[in-house]
């Protein structure tokens, strides 16, 4: 496969659609299959299954950043031409990665009797079972961790038609798993064993997968000593980012715990949660785009700024209509939903959230880039710097504005790192101009727009507001936004479409 097979605009799409679906399926699955687990198990055993959920998650960011750097590094070495080396990379960094899981499932199987006899607050009768399922998956967490190695690896050459289905059914298996236990028992230490076995599975497939896209790694293993200092100095700075960015994404609600509330909490994590819920778009387009700028640094500048806008592009294009629709009915939605007590305390919340999350989305996009350019260290270093003004600006706005403060300081934070991100990237590239001027005056207008929708009151003239402002988003983005290409692309797509749709008329 060619470097231009491997960022062409077709393959690309293909990628993110890929990606895409391995957040949205398994979501749709938790949908259903969390309300069933409740109801066999009990409130206090999925509590606990939800903190081994969570364990999974943490620890597949876990390694020292070292996955992504697996990603950086081979992408790299394919956009030069040296595949060569590529075998070399694979087996040093997997034995890293694996080698920090088993640090860690020592250091977890060590902590487990204190967490679940004197942290968490579990129920006398469930702590043995508890503390037998946490030292199993203990057991598991090196197969976790390199998984996220493997499938840097596979992103790294564009493999997402293979990672998304592996994605996919891994995380299917997360939710549906421990339903196949429900006939036989309701053990948790047997809906454990069932979801390490299907992580293990998972491990296996897309271990032989690697060795389906490199044969080489087949002639032996082969570490390179030389190659671990480069892997630590590209993950230490991706392990600054996995630890500071988790402390600004939940200490807002810890702080409204304890300085107002646990049902303020409430009334801010729920439209929270239900806001960057959103963020699977980005993370798909994103999660494609960051091995095509490793793949193409120092090797098409040109190429990496047309990615670059389509990717803002794009993520805008899906975004705004979401986020308009969600700004001007959040009162609405949320008395529909939730009642009207809920809508009036967490309307404003919902709103400054939505108007932040488009914005912080459409940074998503230099953040890869700047990554992907092989300097994480910014990244890091811009989050370094952004945590203690963050926090003092929660403190003092939740202070002042009660719960509204800390959306309105989670919003500002976004905008302020979204806004030195773009400028980080266009340095980055010798200040090649990024974006015309028609697709700045769009992005003014939609954001001026979003003012004015959060600022109506009646439900009639809201509907009207809507309709109106997407027709002539519709309008604006066809002529102001897509280029000619694009244009003509999505003429070609839309025009079976259309014929189908008369043919089938008559």
């Amino acid at each position: 496969m060619t470097n231009k097979d491997l960022v062409n605009t077709r393959a690309l799409t293909r990628n993110t659609v890929w990606n895409l679906g391995s957040y949205v399926l398994p979501l749709l699955i938790a949908v259903f299959t969390i309300p069933v687990l409740i109801k066999h198990i009990g409130i206090d055993r999925f509590g606990i299954l939800t903190l081994v959920w969570a364990i999974i998650g943490y620890f597949s960011l876990s390694d020292l950043g070292l996955g992504r750097a697996l990603t950086k590094i081979v992408a790299e070495k394919l956009g030069a031409g040296h595949a060569d080396d590529i075998p070399h990379i694979f087996w040093t960094a997997l034995f890293l990665i694996f080698f920090l899981g088993v640090i860690g499932a020592l250091i977890s199987a060590l902590l487990s009797p204190w967490l679940v006899q004197d942290i968490i607050k579990i129920p006398k009768a469930l702590q043995v079972e508890a503390l037998q399922s946490f030292y199993l998956f203990a057991f598991v967490i090196p197969i976790v961790v390199s998984s996220a190695g493997l499938s840097g690896f596979l992103e790294a050459h564009q493999r997402f038609d293979l990672t998304g289905p592996v994605r996919i059914l891994m995380g299917i298996f997360t939710f549906l798993g421990p339903l196949l236990v429900l006939p036989f028992s309701k053990s948790l230490l047997w809906i454990v064993t069932v979801l390490a076995m299907g992580r293990l599975i998972v491990w296996l497939i897309s271990f032989l997968f690697c060795l389906k896209v490199v044969p080489a790694l087949r002639y032996g293993i082969a570490l390179k000593p030389k190659i671990i200092k480069p892997l630590f100095q590209f993950g230490a700075w991706m392990t600054i980012s996995n630890i500071i960015g988790p402390l600004m994404v939940y200490f807002d609600r810890f702080l409204i715990g304890a300085t107002i509330s646990v049902a303020a909490a409430a009334y801010y994590v729920t439209p929270y949660e239900i806001v960057t819920r959103l963020w699977i778009i980005p993370a798909a387009l994103v999660g494609v785009l960051f091995p095509a700028f490793s793949t193409l640094i120092n090797q098409d500048i040109d190429r990496i700024a047309q990615l670059f806008v389509r990717g803002v592009k794009y993520i805008f294009l899906v975004l705004f209509p979401i986020v308009l629709f969600t700004i001007t009915m959040a009162h609405e939605g949320l008395d529909l939903w939730l009642g009207n007590e809920f809508a009036e305390r967490s309307t404003h919340i919902l709103q400054w959230l939505s108007a932040g999350l488009l914005i912080n989305s459409m940074a998503q996009v230099p953040f890869a880039l700047v990554q992907g350019a092989g300097r994480p260290d910014l990244t890091a270093k811009l989050h370094f710097l952004e945590c203690p003004f963050y926090l003092a600006a929660i403190w003092t706005l939740i202070k002042m504005y009660g719960i509204e403060g800390a959306a309105i300081a989670w919003t500002l934070r976004v905008m302020v790192d979204a806004a030195l991100l773009f400028s980080m990237a266009k340095r980055l590239f010798l200040n090649k101009t990024l974006f015309t001027r028609n697709m700045i005056f769009v992005l003014v207008i939609a954001l001026l727009t979003i003012v004015f929708g959060a600022l109506l009151h009646d439900i009639l003239i809201k509907w009207i507001f809507v309709l109106v402002m997407f027709l002539v988003f519709s309008i604006a983005s066809w002529f102001l936004v897509l280029s000619h290409d694009e244009r003509m692309t999505a003429c070609k797509v839309l025009k079976p479409l259309i014929l189908r749709n008369e043919n089938e008329a008559r």
